[in-house]
């Protein structure tokens, strides 16, 4: 079934769910546990860099993915993808095979093992933070500087997947917005080790919809983010419309966006990841948001890359 972000998951206001669901929120955090402390990781021959999450959904773990495999292909380097499969992130899978080579199993073990026997030299992970089954010899964790970590409660009472102390298996945050040294005392607090970038969207085919009036939709952990992206390069939003995350869009989805879109005048404007869950004939009318994804201090980043490399 799917469902929408609930909204106290962001509020700072006081409210009783956290608290209802705090029960089961424990829970979470005592299957987190054990599961760090008893599993044994495989270590592989070739560099793994892993690009994940804490916070649930919308923090630009697949662009940063994307910029790593340029960087990489860059250095004469030959990176793909690894991604688990799982029907309900087919969307993401789909975007990065339009980049490179993308590896997909249940077991991610087994698709860097196809990956090192198909002669690549180093695999990204789109995700996997969470699974304790291999060694990375890179972890960034990715946050969004507009939710940040929502109220600060584990799921289902709040939006991450595990506590903060989770950044003590990691190596490097990037945070989608402008600097914040509250934010930096907090992950430091956990992890002084810890080494912070930030980063920017540059929106590479605004002249595709500069001078027209936009109906936006999306079903992405964060449509707000989109939305906000599309109000700060100017864009003329008429209206805007959010679908659950990783939504499968029906065809009277498509049916009444056009409609709307036509009674306002307005072009339909989404997200890449939402594009490409879209069949060939329902994207006739529909432009998606391409951007590129510009890491401050990015020199300071690769020669990190390059220690592992």
């Amino acid at each position: 079934m799917k469902i929408y972000k609930p909204r106290f998951w962001d509020s700072k206001k006081f409210s009783v769910w956290p608290y209802v669901f705090f029960p089961f929120s424990v829970i979470v955090n005592l299957i987190n546990l054990i599961k760090f402390n008893y599993s044994k990781r495989e270590k592989f021959n070739i560099p793994i860099i892993l690009v994940g999450n804490i916070y649930l959904g919308g923090t630009g773990k697949t662009p940063l993915c994307i910029e790593i495999f340029q960087i990489l292909k860059s250095l004469k380097l030959n990176p793909a993808f690894v991604k688990k499969h799982h029907g309900k992130y087919a969307d993401e899978t789909k975007l990065l095979e339009n980049i490179g080579k993308v590896f997909s199993n249940k077991q991610r073990s087994e698709a860097v093992k196809s990956l090192i026997s198909s002669n690549f030299k180093v695999a990204i992970f789109d995700d996997g933070f969470q699974d304790p089954s291999v060694k990375s010899d890179i972890s960034i964790i990715c946050f969004n500087e507009k939710q940040w970590i929502g109220n600060g409660y584990v799921i289902p009472s709040g939006p991450l997947r595990e506590k903060l102390n989770a950044l003590k298996r990691c190596n490097y945050v990037f945070i989608n917005g402008n600097q914040n040294l509250e934010f930096e005392k907090i992950i430091n607090k956990f992890n002084p080790e810890i080494k912070v970038f930030y980063t920017q969207y540059k929106l590479t085919n605004i002249d595709d919809i500069i001078n027209r009036k936009v109906l936006a939709f999306a079903g992405i952990g964060s449509p707000e983010n989109f939305f906000d992206l599309l109000k700060n390069n100017n864009i003329e939003i008429i209206e805007t419309l959010k679908f659950p995350d990783h939504y499968n869009f029906k065809k009277i989805d498509i049916t009444n966006l056009n409609k709307k879109a036509k009674e306002l005048d307005a072009c339909l404007v989404t997200t890449g990841k939402d594009y490409f869950r879209l069949n060939n004939e329902d994207k006739k009318n529909i432009k998606y948001l391409k951007f590129e994804l510009l890491i401050d201090k990015k020199e300071e980043f690769i020669d990190e890359l390059k220690k592992i490399i």
